[in-house]
């Protein structure tokens, strides 16, 4: 069988440290063509790789060189870069927030829609052993009437990790439109919605930068959310959580209480009302200070959906109802109300 081509589409840290590497390692991927405004970089990626290097996006898209492209771009170039490519008659998997708007998001799925080519998001939570588990014991009954929840994903701030430090894209607000918030938030509302398997319907929040003296975007968010059966919960984005990374979520239940993510040896723990307890060891969550040693399943599941040309797991679709929360809890955070979600 023919490898799917893969041209990558920015060469910053998630494309060096999740993307290239896992397309590297799928055996039905070849990686043929890298593109980064800075040459430098993109000519290192490639030698690495043995790709072909370009700085303008366009380029590669009209090289005939790619199938599919990865999008890693700063977010307010998720959109245009996608739309080319879907145009261009490219399968497009795209990092989150998908979109700096809804109409952004709606564009792309038009795109996608016109095109018959796949347009992916890369929600990486949802393919997590622990969050599918437990997606599976709610279904199930197991964990009985869902009361409440939360959930947190926090850690000391991209600077650590990113390849421009402090002067990165991810604290420009032209660039990123929203920090901790869309950059870890987004993950979140994505996992909630995916865990519990209904929407959320309404987000009160504040939304600050309190640690980031450099930064012109927020750095910890709170947000109170509910869904559509009446779930109310907690969800917190921060790049201010020095030491050690929290990626965790509770679920509180009728019949138990899960815990994922939460005990350093389980990755599932489940609590039940007479007092037992039940602890998973299901593979660790990825997260940056494992140094994306392990995979995400998010490149395997792409190029597996444009394969068998099935419906990729995280469709534009469900992306831009992920996304359409974080632009609820900007709004709340502005209004000093509670904003409903916008359905679609």
């Amino acid at each position: 069988m023919e490898k799917v081509r893969v041209g990558v589409i920015g060469c910053g840290s998630i494309a060096q440290h999740r993307h290239l590497p896992e397309y590297n390692s799928n055996p039905n991927a070849e990686i043929t063509a890298v593109c980064d405004i800075n040459s430098g970089r993109a000519e290192e990626v490639a030698a690495k790789y043995g790709a072909a290097s370009y700085t303008s996006y366009e380029e590669l898209l009209n090289s005939g060189k790619v199938d599919v492209v990865s999008v890693c771009t700063p977010n307010y170039l998720h959109a245009p870069i996608t739309v080319a490519a879907l145009e261009a008659g490219v399968h497009v998997l795209c990092e989150k927030p998908m979109a700096t708007s809804s109409e952004e998001a709606e564009v792309m799925i038009a795109a996608a829609n016109k095109s018959g080519k796949k347009l992916m998001i890369a929600h990486n939570q949802r393919f997590v052993p622990s969050h599918q588990k437990a997606r599976q014991l709610i279904e199930n009954g197991e964990i009985g009437r869902i009361y409440s929840f939360r959930t947190a994903f926090g850690h000391g701030g991209p600077e650590g990790w990113s390849v421009e430090g402090e002067d990165g894209w991810f604290f420009q607000k032209e660039k990123a439109f929203v920090g901790a918030m869309g950059d870890l938030g987004v993950h979140k509302t994505d996992l909630l919605r995916y865990i519990l398997g209904e929407e959320i319907v309404e987000v009160g929040s504040f939304v600050e930068t309190s640690a980031k003296d450099f930064a012109d975007v927020d750095d910890n968010a709170v947000c109170v959310l509910k869904t559509e059966s009446g779930v109310i919960g907690t969800l917190a984005a921060s790049w201010a959580y020095v030491g050690k990374e929290d990626n965790s979520t509770i679920i509180y239940g009728e019949k138990a209480i899960l815990r994922l993510e939460d005990d350093p040896a389980y990755s599932l723990v489940v609590q039940y009302v007479n007092g037992e307890s039940v602890k998973y060891e299901l593979g660790k969550i990825q997260s940056n200070e494992s140094g994306g040693q392990n995979n995400s399943h998010v490149v395997d599941k792409f190029i597996q959906s444009v394969l068998t040309n099935e419906e990729p797991p995280v469709p534009g679709e469900e992306g831009m109802k992920s996304l359409q929360v974080i632009l609820a809890a900007l709004e709340s955070n502005e209004s000093k109300k509670i904003v409903r979600v916008k359905a679609e």
